[in-house]
């Protein structure tokens, strides 16, 4: 089992641990409810560095995230963040991920925990021909998370960088609480907020120091329960439940992140068929109309026969509704279509809703 450099930060907390993907992380220190309405009013404090991180570099190096991705990396200037997939040649997903423009021959990769051995792999697998450099760098990193409409607020008197001034999918490398770090305005829970990655060996100063910036505002440490719940009121993807090596990028309901006029890329002539031919299914935001709790796997039925199994789904706590993403047929995905979740015995009647569930109002 893998520890973060923080996790003795955790304990001392009182959080409670829990076995993620062969790391020890913490789901919850206060309780998810408490956590989640934090973020969504204040600010809230992750630590994310389970994440994995792969640098490429060389001359063929944009060349080569084109050739890896859907979406269009030549689009990237230095200090630019893109969301964007790992694709296999079916069009489906290796993995979800950021990209970070360093500059023209070097780009870092943010992949997911559960996925960073697997990823890199295949980003190995695939460089033949390309003159490029790769290097697994995951547990170099410690990546922290502030996120929330305070995060700004809380940040700024611990750094130079001008947050004020940096924009949404940016970043800049600076100080933060005397720490070299890189700080990018990203975040998976649909707030405004700041990614911090650091390779300091000490990173604990960093997180006491943002803890105690934000003592005022009532910040809180933010656990992996409050993490999902944020991240699927904002529909925020998550690979092994809504985006998976049998799901296309087209019934991903991601399409933004297809940039077919760029060139080739793994996947593009599979999609461009599909999207030639139409979908037969996608992934849709539901809301159930009785009560009940909809949880990853239950089945779903569309005319009372069973189409898929719930990819997401939970009690949203800051919009006070069940709510959950599936796979319907094409035909079903019309907002307002009438869908059944199966919960333990019985069939509960849901309906198919617009997504985000949550978007926050910006200034």
């Amino acid at each position: 089992m893998k520890r973060t450099r923080l996790y003795e930060f955790h304990k001392k907390s009182g959080a409670k641990i829990i076995e993620f993907f062969g790391w020890e992380m913490p789901v919850e220190y206060k309780g998810v409810i408490d956590e989640h309405i934090a973020v969504r009013t204040r600010a809230g404090l992750f630590d994310v560095s389970h994440m994995g991180e792969v640098m490429i570099q060389g001359q063929d190096a944009l060349a080569f995230v084109q050739h890896l991705t859907p979406n269009d990396a030549a689009r990237l200037a230095p200090g630019q963040v893109q969301y964007t997939a790992l694709t296999t040649p079916g069009g489906t997903f290796v993995d979800d991920m950021l990209v970070y423009c360093h500059g023209p021959e070097k780009y870092f990769l943010v992949v997911n925990a559960s996925n960073a051995d697997k990823d890199y792999a295949w980003i190995v697998d695939h460089k033949k021909g390309f003159a490029v450099e790769t290097e697994n760098q995951s547990d170099a990193y410690t990546q922290l998370a502030l996120q929330g409409p305070m995060a700004q607020t809380v940040l700024q008197p611990l750094t130079e960088l001008d947050l004020a001034g940096m924009k949404s999918f940016h970043f800049a490398f600076g100080k933060v609480a005397g720490i070299d770090a890189l700080v990018s305005r990203t975040g998976y829970t649909g707030e405004d907020g700041f990614e911090i990655y650091t390779l300091a060996p000490n990173p604990g100063v960093l997180w006491e120091a943002i803890l105690e910036a934000g003592r005022p505002h009532d910040v809180l440490p933010i656990g992996l329960g409050a993490r999902d719940t944020l991240r699927l009121e904002s529909k925020l993807m998550l690979y092994g439940n809504d985006i998976t090596d049998k799901t296309t990028v087209l019934e991903a309901d991601l399409k933004w992140i297809c940039k077919f006029q760029k060139g080739g890329f793994l996947g593009k002539v599979v999609l461009e068929r599909q999207l030639a031919e139409g979908l037969t299914r996608k992934i849709a935001g539901f809301e159930l109309v009785d009560k009940g709790i909809p949880r990853p796997h239950y089945p779903v039925f569309v005319d009372g026969r069973k189409v898929s199994d719930v990819c997401s789904g939970t009690y949203a706590p800051f919009l006070k509704k069940s709510i959950g993403l599936a796979y319907l047929p094409i035909g079903a995905t019309a907002l307002g279509t009438e869908i059944e979740i199966g919960i333990r015995d019985k069939k509960v009647r849901a309906k198919v809703v617009p997504t985000p569930f949550y978007k926050r109002e910006k200034n």
